[in-house]
């Protein structure tokens, strides 16, 4: 049975996980494990029911959920094989997996690990932003070593849980995992971040006949590089890939702008837009 949860880095993803919880109807303790200030806030909108540190958290915790930077993830499951509750559950919410599954598997020996990935957020940051409906009808990776994995007690109950806060279950190997966020999640990112920087460097006076188009493409261009900085270190490969795939695609554009190919692009960029806009992602 998951009686407590300790959420580790109590941010928009854990914070927002935390109120879910809580919304879906469990019963049980959840408690933060973060800066105290961010502990006083998650508190105070009803996120955690109380604070403590990362030993006595993990202590007591049956469900541990790491939502911090992906470099903190790796660093903390490092160090939390002393201090876990033997036969816990630990769980992530980090954007790249390899990394993040690598470090579970050589370090944490006295709980269970399955890797996670909730394609869920928002461009701003902090557990001000925490939102119960984060989750709903949004995929909700899950990366285990082997599917045998997901069978457990404890994997089974996490389960009904994801399901019961509105996320749609994903089961995917890590490295696929890394491959198709590279294009679906990564590379707008950087395309959005690109775009507005190119208009700020080359026509920043853009922006005052900029419409509701230019403000989609560069919502994303708002996100924290702080986030983003370990989302890049550790997928480097597969983003170097999409990107190059991009460019090429924008050099094809370029070249082809007097002729009807430029049509054919139109169609096929349509095509994929209004399938991604018929999945339950929104």
């Amino acid at each position: 049975m998951i009686d407590t949860v300790a959420i580790v880095g109590v941010g928009l993803i854990g914070g927002s996980f935390g109120l879910a919880l809580k919304a879906a109807g469990f019963r049980g303790r959840v408690v933060g494990v973060s800066s105290s200030a961010t502990m006083q806030e998650a508190l105070e909108r009803g996120a955690i029911d109380a604070g403590l540190d990362l030993a006595n958290a993990a202590g007591i915790a049956d469900l541990i959920y790491l939502s911090q930077p992906i470099g903190r993830i790796v660093d903390t499951l490092r160090h939390l094989n002393a201090v876990v509750k033997p036969g816990a559950l630990v769980t992530d919410a980090g954007s790249t997996k390899h990394a993040i599954v690598t470090a579970a598997r050589d370090h944490l020996k006295r709980a269970r690990f399955l890797g996670g990935h909730p394609m869920a957020g928002k461009e701003t940051r902090g557990v001000s932003g925490a939102d119960p409906n984060l989750f709903r009808d949004r995929p909700y990776v899950l990366t285990p070593g082997d599917p045998q994995e997901l069978e457990t007690e404890k994997a089974k109950e996490f389960l009904s849980w994801i399901e019961s806060i509105g996320a749609r279950l994903v089961t995917l190997g890590a490295e696929e995992h890394d491959r198709l966020v590279a294009y679906s999640s990564h590379m707008p990112q950087l395309a959005s971040t690109a775009l507005a920087a190119v208009i700020g460097e080359e026509s920043p006076d853009a922006v005052n006949v900029g419409g509701p188009g230019l403000m989609d493409a560069t919502r994303l261009a708002l996100s924290s590089y702080e986030l983003w900085r370990d989302i890049l270190a550790t997928n480097t490969g597969a983003i170097e890939e999409a990107l190059s795939a991009y460019i090429g695609k924008l050099e094809f554009l370029r070249e082809n702008l007097r002729t009807r190919a430029v049509q054919e692009e139109f169609v096929k960029a349509g095509e994929m837009a209004r399938r991604l806009r018929e999945l339950p992602l929104r």
